[in-house]
């Protein structure tokens, strides 16, 4: 039971890395998911604090995620249009070699979205693709940096 967990914890920290660039997983939760999996295995020795802090930061990093992608897109002069651009230009970029599509899909695709639905000026749908872009960046690396927190210290905390 203890090999089982321990499989299903490698493979939500490998979802929760991917959760952070795929808009459709929650990168931080999964991680957390395989932090408690991994303690309760037996091979991994977490304190009761270390759980808290790193509850306390997924559930901090997802709120932050959500609410800083509508916040500098609006902030840029952008609306809902370059959100959803920027979501639907990450998931095309996926498909084009990296990193090029990884940093240039979100951002063409916010242009593009206040483009056409917000019929902008092409400098207003710069800047507002701009703010989404940045948006996107920030959260993705707030994601990564909370996600590869929480396996490194798990590693660190292996029991032989």
């Amino acid at each position: 039971m203890d090999i089982l967990l321990i499989v299903l914890a490698i493979v939500l920290f490998i979802g929760g890395i991917l959760g952070c660039v795929i808009p459709a997983l929650p990168g931080p939760p999964l991680a957390f998911i395989a932090m408690l999996l991994s303690k309760w295995s037996g091979y991994i020795d977490l304190s009761t604090t270390s759980l808290i802090i790193f509850g306390l930061t997924t559930i901090a990093v997802t709120i932050i995620d959500f609410w800083l992608t509508p916040w500098m897109t609006k902030r840029f002069g952008g609306s809902k249009a370059g959100n959803w651009g920027a979501m639907i230009g990450l998931v095309a970029g996926l498909f084009l070699p990296f990193p090029i599509g990884a940093l240039l899909g979100p951002f063409i695709g916010a242009f593009v979205g206040e483009l056409i639905f917000n019929r902008s000026k092409s400098s207003i749908a710069f800047t507002a693709a701009l703010g989404a872009f940045l948006s996107f960046f920030v959260g993705t690396g707030l994601k990564l940096l909370a996600c590869i927190s929480m396996i490194i210290y798990s590693i660190f905390q292996i029991t032989w």
